[in-house]
């Protein structure tokens, strides 16, 4: 394996004739291309096309490695000036990593963006790029740490939420003794190493695309939105770094990430690891029946949507086909009655009487243990707030009363919180070893985003346990047999 230590090209040449390579708005642009050697590169990157502005050619930042690598095997005389790198002293990270992360680290290194191919003689450093999937508290940031030392590269780390902003600035200030870029916040600084939201991201890559060699995304099935692929796309960055705990879309938008950030590389699951890097865990699967007043509710709104589906060639069966549903909901009154009678269906089911019974059985069950209630909405969690006194942190809590509320349950004042969705991913989250599911999506993400938040190491070596509420004949239960099996 060519050693990951330069991704920024090949020295510039001083010919007088060479071609050149700059970084322009998102874009790599090449001059002095002959109509031959043109035609020869599109072959390698497609996207490579003619800019009658200037004359040359030009192609998205994200197409900087292979257009690179396409130059090289053509033996072209480039002068490479798209990366403007900032020097960085030696980086040196004090963790050790466990052997599934070394070998998830290694998964990644050996990979190559530049061609896609196990190419060692080509005259060009590797740049590694590709997803690594892991659960949840097995140490993602640690393997990162681990590649940012590696590639000892000007890096940018992408994250979802301020709360990890904060956490990754802290964790990469300790670990590299150094100055950290911040882009969210507030904050508009740029740093050698550079965190930033997504959001931030999405506002500034254009402008900063040339100045970082390795991008790490947090959270990286993110980029599967419309929006936010774009940051990829923009930055030049030949090394990519993605992070996840779940890297399929149900929407199938996770190709898009493949795209532009590199195949999924490495995967390892929950059970995998439980009992020796994680907590061992059990789920329990609890079954609560509808009031005959919500069995009567739902089975009408069912109705309605089931009858649209029948005629509307709509089988429902992908998050592709509900977007076609909330399309056609614009102009069409049937359209948009059933995706009303579909939301109306799944509020009863998630919100029903039953299982907030439950809930008091298990609350009553694990009295003194540490517990994390989810919800679908906002409406249930308040509620479950109300009726058991829980603190509750959805997306209309406050910055600083949802920090509260956590290093309260972090330090033991608060034994038991509740949430709608909001604590799923992108928040650092203290141990809890008792998990309560009333209402989700039911998919094997939320599963597991959900799961992951219990399964961090115990002191006293217990196990974590997971209880799944569903209501029995209803579509909540058809989804959580699907994921099962």
């Amino acid at each position: 394996m060519c050693p990951p230590t330069a991704v920024s090209g090949v020295t510039p040449t001083v010919d007088e004739d060479a071609l050149e390579l700059r970084y322009e708005d998102g874009t790599v642009r090449l001059e002095g291309l002959g109509s031959e050697l043109a035609s020869t590169l599109r072959e390698r990157v497609p996207e490579l096309e003619a800019d009658p502005r200037s004359g040359g050619r030009r192609a998205p930042a994200l197409r900087y490695a292979p257009l690179r690598a396409a130059l090289a095997l053509e033996d072209a005389d480039v002068r490479d000036r798209v990366l403007e790198l900032d020097s960085l002293p030696a980086l040196r990270s004090a963790y050790e990593l466990r052997a599934y992360q070394r070998e998830a680290l290694s998964a990644w290194l050996e990979t190559d963006r530049w061609t896609g191919l196990e190419d060692g003689d080509l005259p060009v450093d590797r740049a590694p790029g590709g997803v690594l999937e892991l659960p949840t508290g097995s140490g993602k940031t640690v393997i990162a740490l681990k590649a940012i030392e590696r590639l000892a590269t000007p890096t940018l780390v992408v994250v979802p939420t301020i709360d990890l902003l904060e956490q990754w600035q802290r964790e990469l200030e300790r670990e590299f003794d150094r100055e950290i870029g911040r882009f969210g916040g507030g904050e508009q600084r740029l740093e050698p190493i550079t965190v930033s939201t997504y959001d931030s991201a999405y506002l500034k890559a254009d402008s900063v695309g040339d100045r970082f060699g390795l991008v790490v995304f947090d959270e990286v099935h993110h980029l599967g939105g419309e929006g936010y692929r774009e940051i990829a796309r923009l930055l030049a960055a030949p090394a990519r770094l993605g992070l996840t705990a779940t890297f399929e879309r149900p929407d199938g938008a996770h190709g898009v990430v493949e795209d532009v950030v590199g195949p999924l590389v490495y995967r390892i699951s929950p059970d995998e690891l439980a009992g020796e890097h994680l907590a061992p865990y059990d789920v329990k699967r609890l079954e609560v029946s509808l009031t005959p007043t919500e069995r009567e509710a739902y089975n009408r709104n069912q109705e309605v949507f089931a009858d649209y589906l029948a005629t509307s060639n709509i089988e429902f069966s992908s998050g592709s086909d509900y977007q076609e549903l909330v399309k056609r909901s614009g102009s069409d009154p049937r359209a948009r009655e059933a995706l009303l009678a579909r939301q109306r269906a799944r509020e009863i089911t998630y919100g029903s009487e039953a299982k907030v019974d439950a809930l008091e059985g298990i609350l009553a069950e694990h009295r003194g243990e540490r517990i994390i209630v989810f919800t679908a909405f906002n409406d249930l969690a308040y509620d479950v707030s109300e009726r058991f006194l829980i603190p509750t942190i959805t997306h209309q809590t406050g910055a600083a009363e949802r920090r509260e509320i956590l290093e309260r349950f972090r330090e033991g004042t608060y034994s038991r919180i509740a949430t709608s969705n909001v604590l799923d991913e992108g928040v650092d989250v203290p141990d809890a070893n008792v998990a309560v599911v009333l209402s989700g999506s039911g998919s094997e993400r939320e599963f597991t985003q959900r799961l992951g938040r219990i399964l961090r190491p115990k002191e006293d070596g217990g196990r974590a346990l997971l209880y799944e509420v569903v209501a029995s004949e209803t579509a909540e239960e058809r989804t959580s047999r699907r994921r099962r099996e």
